[in-house]
């Protein structure tokens, strides 16, 4: 690369970022990749590319992408790629090209060369930073391990287990139907990995609880002994799933009566935890306590809200894995994908609607269920698919709110709007054309007939507890009610983003009296955490309440709900927090509430796609809210699906 390259592409680099188009790590990556080696603007502007893409959730960078049209991958007008065009000049036109250039670079490693530790990886018709191709790599490898690892049961196994399978489940399937529940605990037995898919309502936790209950039944002397651990990705979503999961027990119970010593199960399994906090996270690095060289001690693991697992995270969390261990992930994998880079659940999900189970799969549901599935379902789908069962049947997902969701994810925008135009019941409502006021008034006050709003707390603050309560029970309900409703947000910045609808939203409580702000922290003040702080024992998307410390007069305590428990902290202890009275939809995974508002903005955009409009509308549980300034834009969001560049499933596949 001669040297009067440089400026040209460096100012176009900085002029993307300074227009907000290019995060400035972006540009600092292709400068970096520019000082270790001889260089071609292409590599450079490449490199810019891949590193934004990685920002965007994307593992690599495909070469037939690039080749094609980089200014449509990127979202960016002709106007905005044009001096980036001009500075590096001449473009190959075909992935052969780029492959050609890639693989005479310095910095590249091409996969089946000699590796010297280059900062790039191009395999295939791929181009990654090396760290996600080896998380990549990493997770088809053991996926694909633990998946191959099926046990053949003799036939007095297999009879014991279609025995309790039928103590279990005594409800029968739909006419012409299969028992996917059923059939999901029969096959998660079977190996050392189960994937158990689908919406909200389908009966997740319900069926792992039966599942847990199988393995305790069919253990044996091993039982006593068996080590069961929980986790989420979230605090929220670890204390639901332990709190459904001990519900559920409960109940199986006392249906199987002293058969089986369900409560001895369940008091045995401790309470669930965050990824981060099983894997044993330490302060300012990434690396976690438990690895390969020193796994969890565990025997069973389940891990709920599966979808929102990023491509690092599962990469750590099976290596710290012992081999042995039987890994169960639950997850919706319509749902959106994690924040950061993969979408890992999608790819290891993406038979689950086919079913493809192959004929050994289908003789050992048959003989472990009693159920013959239909041929719809037969194939010759890989490993995955093997220990994959999607739930199809949504219990709790049922009228107006149902329907729309389902009208969202198969993409018919016409029935979504039929459904939110058509709905008389007050279960869900379209506001548009809307302005940031009505916003605002659900804020305070909700929907007429349906409540909701922010009222309700911030009263039960003022009151203070009723006399003779105990303070801590009174936080629970207050956080309860705060917990009922919730504004979600499809982007951060704007007037309909996060930080402008919080802004306002906090202006009107004031001036409606209901808050007192008195600088950053006051009284009924909702926060979210931004970021692990393992000091404190809290984590990036716990959500709290600003309440009076009743110890310290004058101090101010934030309180976090795990399950029917709190725990608090000192506010001036949370240095990474915001305001949460609107929040994004990618930090509501994992939630749940009675009322749930979902804002779009004005414009769309590469976030704004079918699965965080899906996502947002199953997070409630009674009531929907949809506000859009732009009806137009409902449609044009239904008709984009979200596409992560990735390896990970060609790699599952082979």
């Amino acid at each position: 690369m001669t040297m009067m390259h440089e400026p040209a592409l460096f100012a176009a680099l900085d002029g993307l970022t300074e227009a907000g188009q290019l995060r400035r790590l972006s540009g600092a990556f292709a400068r970096f990749i520019g000082s270790v080696g001889g260089n071609t603007p292409q590599l450079m502007a490449a490199c810019a590319l891949l590193s934004e893409l990685e920002g965007r959730g994307h593992s690599c960078l495909l070469l037939a992408d690039l080749a094609a049209a980089p200014a449509t991958l990127m979202g960016w007008t002709d106007e905005q790629w044009q001096p980036m065009r001009e500075a590096v000049g001449d473009w190959p036109a075909r992935a052969a090209g780029w492959r050609a250039l890639l693989a005479g670079a310095a910095q590249v490693w091409s996969v089946g060369d000699a590796d010297a530790g280059q900062p790039l990886v191009l395999d295939g018709e791929r181009l990654y930073l090396r760290r996600y191709w080896r998380d990549e790599t990493q997770v088809a490898h053991a996926v694909r391990s633990r998946a191959l690892a099926v046990r053949a049961p003799d036939v007095a196994d297999v009879a014991n287990v279609r025995r309790w399978l039928d103590v279990l489940f005594d409800h029968a399937p739909r006419e012409g139907g299969a028992d996917w529940q059923k059939i999901a605990c029969a096959v998660a037995l079977r190996g050392q990995l189960g994937i158990i898919t689908g919406g909200p309502g389908t009966g997740k936790t319900y069926t792992v609880a039966r599942l847990l209950a199988l393995l305790f039944a069919t253990e044996g002397q091993r039982q006593a002994g068996m080590r069961i651990a929980m986790a989420a990705p979230t605090g929220k979503a670890a204390a639901r799933l332990k709190q459904s999961i001990d519900q559920a027990l409960d109940v199986l119970a006392a249906k199987v009566g002293p058969a089986l010593p369900l409560h001895e199960l369940a008091a045995r399994m401790g309470a669930a935890r965050t990824l981060h906090s099983l894997l044993g996270a330490r302060p300012d690095t990434r690396a976690f306590q438990h690895h390969a060289g020193n796994p969890l001690e565990v025997d069973v693991l389940i891990v709920d809200e599966a979808s929102m697992i990023h491509l690092e995270m599962m990469a750590s969390l099976l290596a710290a894995l012992p081999p042995h261990a039987r890994l169960i992930l639950l997850g919706d994998k319509d749902q959106l994908a994690s924040v950061e880079a993969g979408a890992v659940l999608g790819d290891l999900c993406h038979q689950a609607e086919a079913g493809a189970y192959d004929a050994a799969t289908l003789a050992y549901v048959a003989a472990a269920t009693g159920q013959e599935l239909p041929a719809a379902y037969h194939g010759h789908g890989g490993p995955i698919a093997q220990q994959t069962v999607m739930l199809r049947q949504s219990r709790r997902f049922g009228g107006p709110i149902g329907a729309l969701a389902l009208a969202v994810n198969a993409g018919d925008s016409v029935k979504a709007q039929e459904v939110l135009r058509g709905t008389t019941d007050g279960t869900v409502a379209w506001i548009a054309p809307a302005q940031q006021s009505d916003v605002v008034h659900l804020a305070l006050a909700g929907r007429a007939g349906v409540g909701g709003g922010y009222q309700g707390y911030l009263r039960m603050i003022r009151s203070g507890p009723p006399e003779g309560a105990a303070h801590d029970g009174w936080v629970v309900s207050v956080l309860k009610e705060f917990e009922a409703f919730r504004i979600l947000c499809a982007v951060r910045e704007g007037e309909w983003g996060v930080a402008g609808l919080n802004e306002v939203i906090e202006h009107k409580l004031e001036a409606a009296g209901l808050i007192r702000r008195r600088g950053e922290w006051y009284v009924g003040r909702p926060v979210m955490v931004t970021r692990n702080d393992y000091g404190t024992g809290v984590f990036n998307g716990d959500i709290g309440l600003t309440l009076a410390d009743p110890a310290r007069p004058g101090a101010l305590r934030v309180y976090f709900l795990e399950g029917e428990n709190i725990r608090s902290v000192l506010a001036t202890r949370l240095r990474n927090v915001e305001t949460a009275f609107a929040m994004t939809v990618h930090k509501s995974q994992g939630s749940e509430f009675n009322h749930t508002v979902l804002a779009l903005p004005r414009e769309g955009g590469g976030a704004l796609a079918r699965e965080l409009v899906y996502t947002g509308i199953t997070r409630a549980r009674n009531y929907f809210t949809l506000v859009s300034p732009n009806p137009a834009l409902l449609q044009e969001a239904i008709s984009q699906r979200t596409q992560r560049a990735s390896g990970l499933r060609g790699l599952l596949d082979n």
